[in-house]
């Protein structure tokens, strides 16, 4: 994919996440457990039983409401999988949505991670 699809690509999600949060239009929140990624700078993804939900990408111009919510996952049960960068289980009561094919995560209402036992033991969770 070359550089100016990319920033079309996420122009446009930005509208519509942004457009479809503000004009009132809402999904209903669901609670979600699985993986939280965070493998390199500003990319973050959140794999359930379901979907790999994408949080954030580096480089778009969008991020969730709520990512605040998350905070220093490495300061919970944490695997380290790239210098300071990994891994967590939690769960989030999030929104989201499906754009393009992709899966998003939209919004965060509550998040709190829990051991890495409960992901490692639960054989929906791919590893």
């Amino acid at each position: 994919m070359d550089g100016n699809w990319k920033i079309f690509r996420a122009a446009g999600l930005s509208v519509f996440l942004t457009g479809a949060l503000g004009s009132g239009w809402a999904a209903a929140a669901e609670t979600r457990c699985g993986w939280i990624q965070n493998p390199t700078p500003g990319n973050w993804w959140f794999t359930d039983a379901d979907e790999a939900w994408t949080i954030r990408t580096q480089g778009t111009p969008w991020e969730p409401l709520g990512m605040d919510r998350i905070g220093d996952i490495s300061a919970g049960d944490y695997r380290k999988s790239n210098g300071n960068y990994g891994y967590g289980c939690a769960c989030a009561e999030a929104d989201t949505s499906i754009y393009e094919g992709e899966p998003y995560i939209t919004a965060i209402h509550s998040f709190t991670q829990i051991p890495l036992s409960r992901c490692d033991s639960d054989p929906a969770l791919a590893q």
